[in-house]
């Protein structure tokens, strides 16, 4: 049976001017997956509108800590939860198990977001917020949709490489035709993996359309969140797309910049060796710290663990581990960053203008380390075959080749030029006023 809303109503309860218009953004999954809309939100409200965020209950602190007002909507994730984690962070399987889940809360989901969604004036949404798509769509709410990375648009001119088959962009040798069949290959059963959306849809009396593929994005206005040196337009992006440029945002709630004891560590030494693996894969890390660390001292250079919770026990001297730290403050201080290759991450090591050695673990991942690779800023290391020698091989290339970091350099130059978050919102802006 369906869930009960979470909150019977929302917007009576605002503060703010009765005339703002009400934007209600809808996301879900990782703090890649938040970090831009709280980005958007902000610039929303500099702009005068009431900007809510609608998401997993478990963001409420951290959404509300910096200003913005918060909508509660199923599922519950933990970013704690390793069993989930387990499941969802697999190169083979962890797409599937994310659109599983998400359909399996659609129901939940769809019914939390009434209350606000039908008060509200424009609605953004995420690639999983499939219940926020119904929901805009069943009560005919002004829609925006948006895509985090160049993946989501599954094109067949600039094809990207899935993590369960990420052979699949040499297809492109072969013409447009062969990758556009390789593409509606999948249709049938990735219609499996979120059966339970489907069936509300029918249910709704909404078209038949499929939310992986041209469902997720909206007939008005579609924003692709990244930046054209990923990925130029392509003949079938959706043409209502605008590319806006990374929107950032990495504060953390509990404390504001580099703790002290970081900045005295990069004040002792030469610059490290940064390793990361975000918000998620870091509770699925499995040796990779360790295997960092000795890299780091075969190469004898520093090294700066962002570990949360899977640190070595015991540090040689030159190294340091922290749960977390603000990628825009420790990224350019960094000799060469090494990341799991989330699309948060990667825009910040492209802004931070520093090589970057990518450890891709699943989803768009695999894609986003071919596309920095492309520039001349990045290598790969698959995590299969991340171990001390192969990690130190591909970092010692990195740093003793230079136009690595001339490629850097020049890239960080270019993304530092562009304003996501401000282009995102001067175009919800013009949306909401037609």
């Amino acid at each position: 049976m369906p869930g009960r809303p979470l909150v019977e109503s929302y917007w009576e309860e605002d503060e703010g001017p009765l005339s703002a218009k009400r934007i209600l953004i809808g996301t879900i999954g990782s703090y890649g997956d938040l970090h831009p809309y709280i980005a958007i939100a902000q610039a929303l409200q500099e702009r005068g509108f009431h900007a809510t965020i609608a998401t997993t209950p478990s963001y409420r602190e951290k959404i509300e800590a910096h200003g913005l007002p918060f909508y509660p909507v199923r599922p519950d994730l933990q970013l704690e939860d390793r069993e989930l984690l387990e499941r969802v962070i697999d190169r083979r399987r962890g797409t599937e198990q994310v659109f599983r889940l998400m359909a399996e809360h659609t129901r939940e989901a769809y019914h939390d977001m009434l209350p606000a969604a039908r008060q509200a004036d424009v609605m953004l949404t995420h690639p999983l917020a499939v219940a926020a798509v119904a929901v805009a769509e069943q009560f005919q709410i002004p829609w925006v949709s948006s895509v985090l990375s160049p993946i989501s648009f599954l094109s067949a001119w600039d094809p990207p490489a899935p993590p369960q088959t990420p052979w699949a962009r040499h297809l492109r040798r072969l013409g447009v035709a062969p990758m556009r069949a390789f593409w509606n290959a999948g249709r049938r059963p990735t219609r499996k993996w979120i059966r339970e959306v489907f069936d509300l849809r029918r249910e709704l009396g909404l078209r038949d359309v499929h939310p992986l593929f041209e469902g997720q994005h909206s007939p008005n206005l579609v924003l692709a969140l990244f930046s054209r040196l990923l990925a130029e337009p392509q003949p079938d992006w959706p043409p209502q797309t605008l590319l806006t440029g990374f929107p950032f945002f990495d504060a953390h709630h509990e404390q504001d910049g580099l703790p002290p004891e970081v900045e005295r560590f990069f004040d002792e030494g030469p610059a490290p060796l940064v390793f990361t693996l975000g918000s998620s894969a870091v509770h699925t890390a499995g040796d990779f710290f360790h295997e960092s660390v000795e890299a780091a001292r075969s190469l004898g250079l520093r090294a700066l663990l962002l570990s949360g919770t899977a640190a070595p026990q015991t540090l040689p001297p030159g190294m340091m581990a922290v749960s977390y730290a603000p990628h825009s403050d420790v990224f350019p201080r960094a000799a060469a960053v090494v990341h799991q290759g989330g699309i948060g991450t990667t825009a910040q090591s492209m802004r931070a203008g520093r090589p970057m050695l990518v450890v891709p673990f699943a989803h768009d991942q695999f894609d986003n380390a071919v596309r920095v690779e492309r520039l001349g800023i990045a290598r790969t290391l698959y995590r299969s075959r991340y171990n001390v020698r192969r990690a130190a091989a591909a970092v010692g290339t990195l740093l003793d080749r230079p136009e690595y970091a001339a490629n850097a350099r020049q890239v960080g130059q270019k993304i530092a030029a562009e304003d996501g978050a401000q282009t995102a919102a001067d175009a919800i802006a013009r949306f909401a006023a037609l």
